[in-house]
Order: C-alpha cells, then structure tokens, then sequence
C-alpha cells in the first residue's frame, strides 16, 4: 500500500482551483467544490483516488512535510482482517477517513 499525498493546485486563466491526489500508482485532479471546507476538498480528492484505485478501508490524514496539502496513510489490519486503530490520543477522530466500496 502507498501513502496518498493531495495538493492544492491555484487557478489559471483557463482552469479554476483544483485538487490533486498522487501516489506512484498514480493521480487524480478534481475541481475545487467551493460548498465545501479545505480539508473537506482535500478529503474528496482522496476518497475519489481511492476509489478509482479500490482501495478501500480507513485512511489517517496527516498534514503534508510542505504544507501544502495532507497526506493519508492506510491503517494497518490484523491478521484476522479486523482494524487495528492506532491509540485514541494518537489520532483525531476527524482525522480518520473511511471510503467503503459502493
């Protein structure tokens, strides 16, 4: 698994303020939804790089080394395939993205 990096990207002349989710798998580039927050526009590049990727599960967000954006790291599983979520003072509950398969 791959850790998920998103950036804010200005606009242009010819383009509004977009998204941008990366891994070495791959990107995706969404517009800027202006009826949502900046960490909720960060989450919805995300989610939808996820699901194009399927990989599903529950995500951390963490800020970017640069801020400028966040990076999602997959949580670990046990062996029995059950979540093993990190200590609860470790991780904001906000923090913790969780993209289902539709």
């Amino acid at each position: 698994m791959q850790a998920i990096e998103t950036k804010y990207l200005g606009p242009t002349n010819y383009r509004g303020a977009r998204i941008k989710a990366s891994a070495e798998a791959g990107s995706i580039t969404i517009g800027w939804d202006h009826a949502l927050g900046v960490e909720a526009n960060h989450d919805a590049a995300a989610r939808a790089f996820i699901a194009k990727l399927g990989w599903y599960g529950s995500w951390v967000r963490g800020a970017a080394p640069r801020r400028e954006g966040n990076v999602y790291v997959s949580l670990a599983r046990e062996r029995n395939s059950g979540i093993r979520f990190p200590h609860p003072q470790a991780v904001d509950p906000l923090d913790v993205l969780i993209v289902r398969a539709p």
